[in-house]
């Protein structure tokens, strides 16, 4: 049974705070009191230690910074010592089929496959991350931006009286969402994997975690459907915006220009002058780089080819290396993610093949669920689309509650091990109290933005 748990509180020296307040089954379980509980992923991940004994890897409670960002602490403990000494109990317990390095190399694939060619995630994570905090004890993540107070005056006796003029704080929200991806092994799979000596197939792993990754990449994008929870910008004191979980090309603040012009490969002049024209824009919102330009996956044949001022005949670099030449420019890079044309899907899928949730399941490279519908034939597409962004922590930065982890339970008696890939991890992309922002996109006339 798939059951919550959570650890006691804990002091500085990671011993038990015993406050003798517990309310309900699970925390009859754990001992913990209803006000100081905390989710440890780590009470669903049992193995078999170098000792033969059942055991798990918790936290203790403390942590130590690491390059800015706070690191929880861990240790091993078995469940004979928990159960003594703290009398936590869980039926998940009793799932140990699982060695420690199958946990091991298991956990080692999906994070390898949910970095495969998730360039925005990762230049985000560079930008600024925001974490060490426990994300599954939060629904929201809230900050303020504040107004610009004040004015100088000059004369000559500092007589003339100024405004009194104090700042203005405006609410903002983030959704803290879950995104996971769930699969199962049969305990006579795992019993012959063991007697042949092989290592446990761990591709579904790598699927769940390649689908995880694809979210992440899709959603700091912005070609998914925001998710919405909380505050609402009508609420008398609410958010400035709908708390939703936005991307680079449907956030309301983002700057836009609608006339870039449509490359033809005789052309590249215009849309140097159409970058430079961008460049104008951000600094007269006070946003001075660096910028990474981000485009969808129809430049390439565009941005790679010989550029040639008009009247030469000698090519001395490429269109793309043009632009990074520019002041302010760091990069100049292609997201397979941002389409132009609707992606080749699965031809094995059929309507009738439903998941768990309702959602149609996955059909090929980002295909299934974008912007307009969990049905790519009504979403919309971004051809010759570019996204200028100041990759500074005061526009994007990635928000980590909980890394990429997988837990496991029993169902039918212990036949099935079911395990699920989750993670707290959303992108911010942010505006000041006026609604400047570093973000700017850009498409040809004609084209419908989000």
């Amino acid at each position: 049974m798939f059951v919550e748990q959570f650890l006691p509180a804990v002091n500085d020296a990671g011993q038990v705070m015993n406050t003798g307040h517990v309310q309900g089954d699970v925390l009859n379980q754990t001992g913990a009191s209803a006000g100081s509980v905390q989710w440890d992923s780590g009470l669903r991940r049992p193995y078999i230690d170098k000792n033969g004994k059942v055991a798990v890897t918790v936290n203790t409670g403390r942590y130590t910074v690491e390059k800015g960002v706070r690191v929880p602490l861990k240790e091993h403990r078995t469940v004979q010592q928990l159960f003594n000494e703290r009398g936590i109990f869980l039926p998940v317990w009793n799932a140990t089929s699982l060695r420690k390095e199958d946990w091991l190399e298991l956990d080692r694939q999906v994070l390898l496959a949910a970095r495969y060619r998730l360039l925005l995630t990762e230049d985000i994570k560079k930008a600024g991350t925001y974490g060490g905090f426990n994300g599954m004890g939060k629904m929201i993540l809230e900050h303020e931006t504040m107004s610009d107070p004040g004015e100088a005056i000059t004369d000559m006796d500092a007589l003339t009286e100024g405004r009194n003029d104090g700042p203005r704080f405006q609410l903002e929200g983030l959704p803290l969402v879950i995104t996971h991806s769930d699969f199962y092994y049969s305990e006579r799979n795992l019993a012959v994997s063991r007697n042949s000596g092989m290592p446990l197939d761990s591709l579904s792993g790598e699927a769940a975690g390649q689908r995880i990754g694809e979210s992440l990449e899709k959603t700091a994008i912005g070609n998914v459907t925001p998710t919405q929870f909380g505050g609402n910008s009508t609420l008398t004191g609410g958010y400035g915006r709908t708390s939703k979980v936005y991307g680079l090309i449907n956030f309301p603040s983002r700057q836009t220009k609608t006339n870039l012009t449509t490359p033809s490969g005789s052309n590249a002049s215009s849309t140097v002058s159409d970058v430079l024209s961008m460049i104008d824009t951000m600094v007269a919102q006070k946003f001075y780089g660096p910028w990474t330009i981000y485009h969808s996956n129809d430049w390439n044949q565009y941005l790679d080819n010989d550029y040639i001022l008009t009247g030469g005949n000698v090519a001395t670099q490429t269109l793309r290396q043009r632009l990074k030449n520019m002041t302010g420019i760091q990069d100049v890079k292609r997201l397979d993610m941002l389409f132009a044309t609707q992606p080749t899907t699965n031809p094995l899928w059929t309507s009738s093949i439903v998941g768990t949730t309702g959602i149609s399941p996955y059909r090929g490279p980002g295909g299934e669920y974008l912007y307009g519908g969990t049905n790519f034939s009504n979403a919309n597409v971004n051809p010759f689309t570019m996204v200028m962004v100041q990759m500074t922590p005061n526009v994007v930065r990635w928000v980590d509650g909980m890394g990429i982890t997988t837990v496991m339970w029993e169902t039918i008696g212990g036949l099935r091990k079911n395990f699920k890939v989750m993670c707290i991890q959303v992108p911010q992309l942010r505006a000041d109290f006026y609604g400047n922002c570093g973000i700017l996109q850009a498409q040809t006339s004609g084209t419908n933005l989000q």
